[in-house]
């Protein structure tokens, strides 16, 4: 959850490790000298306001408080580090001045506890509601404090302290705060918030914003938000801009940002804002599964930097109109709307044991097509910006498949839609020309009988290494390290072959072997992946040599964790430089762009968590 987990460790890659907090503290001389004069008691029942609520935030409750709504359960053990992998692409927080509409809510809760979470002030009619989490509700005394300035005490906030008005918490009754089931779709409240100390509504000192319907689960975004004290003593808040994606199986988007630490929850993601005015246009709120961000311990380094938001569709604006009227919402019990489109979880992708990209449906947009554990072949469209939009089942789950152990795609059949060639257990190659239009649930065509010689081809790797226009040449890793080009691969066979390296002992480490432009040309090259991590890619193959090494990566304890690649264009820049990996805990990120010698930026699609 993101109101108030346990201290988490930063994972400072160009994280700005000062990233804080949205809790009251005025410290200082002045805070030292009250505070020896021993805490103000709670206020009793029915006096809570701005002044009470000033008068009892004394230096010394503040600096003895500890979190409220801290985790119930422990989070599941941590799984086998993840890979570090040095180019990753993911967005920083940086601190700002803040939002005038944007602050911070502290609770009064047995005595001296706080719970600290962010807000915004969103337009209503009695221009005094509020916007937070839904795990942000309490029921002790709360007050909010809009461009809340830790360097300054309670009393002097730039627009003052505005208390929330008894019983004027509005939240979804079937949420229950900082759970993992599809109900966290709905973990957002309103509130009411009283006048502050000079007898004015928020609304009318910092102005609100206007709430939209989430478009979809990709948006770009600002977002805003306290973290919490304990990770900088700075005490301001941070934004980032950023980009939105689905969250596997739940009504909700999230977010890579590094820096978004506990204390950011209920804070807004505006589609649009003006810094200026101090307002802008939300469409979501840090929240949903696990209280807004992934169930981990504090010494993952995604546990700052992956954060959640629930859409904001149908039962949101519910919620806002009962707030806006002062009713207790009532519901029936939840049923998910229609899922965003995400090409699912690591548990899934563990299983993904061959990959092959390529244009197989003819429309300029590289898809990848898998095969599973189980025998399943999946076809993935591409959306031409590095990700899917959606998936079709060519075969579903069979012992066949669990057969196939090797496998490229080119335009063997020259019809410019990609074909999938296909090297079994038993020592058959088939080939199935035009993927995204026939499937691959049906013969093929055989190009090696069960029982032939390519019962020794361990990698497969189909490129235009010298073809001057198709798809149709073939490198084969063998058994015993020795390497050939078959060029003129067609439905009538294997063209012409040319060795390249006789047996060798060094090539039977050859681990992966893809192919791509990897040079910026037409002509493409090889990229092998060692099994000892090392990386090289291979520039002007001819049918009497790999041409040139080139060195992308020494030996490393990364890179045996890659257990499928491919290349692909996925980014439709009309060059196939897009190397794709599917890491041994689940995680599978795309290289943009890789070069010869260097991998591209690495942009995740699917994390190791949820």
């Amino acid at each position: 959850m993101r109101t108030s987990r346990s201290p988490r460790l930063p994972r400072l890659r160009g994280l700005i490790a000062t990233a804080v907090c949205g809790l009251l503290l005025p410290l200082g001389t002045a805070a030292t000298a009250t505070a020896t004069a021993g805490p103000s008691p709670a206020p009793p029942s029915g006096t809570w306001s701005a002044q009470a609520a000033i008068r009892y935030w004394t230096p010394r409750h503040i600096s003895s408080a500890t979190p409220l709504g801290a985790r119930t359960t422990p989070p599941r053990p941590a799984a086998a580090p993840s890979p570090m992998h040095p180019n990753l692409i993911h967005d920083t927080s940086e601190h700002f001045a803040g939002l005038k509409s944007v602050g911070v809510l502290f609770l009064v809760d047995n005595g001296e506890k706080r719970h600290y979470c962010s807000a915004s002030v969103v337009r209503s009619a009695g221009r005094d509601l509020i916007l937070s989490a839904g795990h942000c509700v309490n029921g002790a005394k709360a007050a909010f404090i809009p461009h809340y300035d830790g360097s300054k005490p309670v009393d002097r906030q730039p627009y003052g302290v505005f208390p929330v008005l008894a019983g004027k918490w509005f939240k979804d009754p079937r949420y229950t705060a900082n759970s993992k089931v599809k109900e966290s779709d709905l973990d957002f409240s309103f509130a009411r918030v009283g006048s502050n100390e000079d007898g004015r509504k928020v609304q009318d000192v910092v102005g609100a914003s206007t709430l939209a319907r989430t478009p979809s689960a990709k948006n770009s975004v600002t977002v805003i938000g306290y973290p919490s004290v304990g990770h900088n003593s700075s005490d301001r808040p941070v934004r980032c801009f950023t980009h939105t994606g689905a969250l596997p199986n739940f009504y909700q988007m999230r977010i890579d940002c590094a820096g978004m630490w506990g204390g950011v929850s209920g804070g807004p993601w505006f589609s649009q804002v003006d810094f200026d005015k101090g307002t802008g246009e939300i469409i979501g709120n840090v929240g949903g599964f696990n209280g807004g961000g992934p169930d981990v311990p504090t010494s993952n380094p995604l546990y700052n930097r992956l954060t959640y938001s629930p859409l904001h569709a149908d039962w949101f604006f519910a919620l806002y109109e009962d707030a806006q009227h002062n009713r207790t919402p009532h519901r029936d019990p939840y049923q998910q709307p229609q899922l965003p489109y995400s090409i699912g979880t690591y548990d899934t992708w563990k299983h993904a044991r061959l990959m092959a990209s390529g244009d197989f449906s003819g429309t300029g947009r590289d898809g990848l097509l898998v095969v599973w554990t189980d025998g399943e072949v999946t076809l993935y469209s591409g959306d031409g910006d590095d990700n899917f939009s959606g998936e079709r089942q060519l075969v579903p789950h069979n012992g066949t498949w669990t057969h196939a152990e090797t496998i490229t795609a080119g335009d063997f059949a020259g019809s410019n839609q990609f074909d999938l060639l296909v090297r079994w257990s038993d020592g058959e190659v088939t080939l199935y020309p035009d993927v995204g239009s026939r499937g691959v649930n049906w013969d093929g065509i055989q190009l090696a009988a069960k029982g032939s010689v390519w019962k020794n081809a361990t990698q497969i790797a189909a490129g235009r290494f010298v073809a001057d226009t198709y798809v149709t040449d073939l490198i084969v890793r063998w058994v015993d390290g020795e390497v050939t080009l078959y060029t003129n691969v067609g439905q009538g066979g294997f063209g012409q072959e040319h060795q390249l390296l006789k047996p060798n002992g060094t090539w039977k480490d050859a681990t992966l072997l893809t192919a791509g432009q990897y040079a910026g040309y037409q002509k493409w090259d090889l990229f092998v992946r060692w099994v000892d991590g090392e990386l090289d890619t291979y520039h002007g193959i001819t049918t009497s040599g790999l041409g040139s090494e080139n060195r992308m990566a020494d030996k490393n304890p990364t890179w045996p964790h890659a257990s499928a690649i491919t290349t692909g264009n996925f980014a439709s820049t009309g060059l196939t430089t897009d190397l794709m990996v599917r890491w041994s805990d689940g995680e599978t990120t795309v290289y943009r762009n890789t070069g010869l010698s260097r991998l591209g930026i690495e942009d995740t699609l699917v994390y190791p968590v949820l």
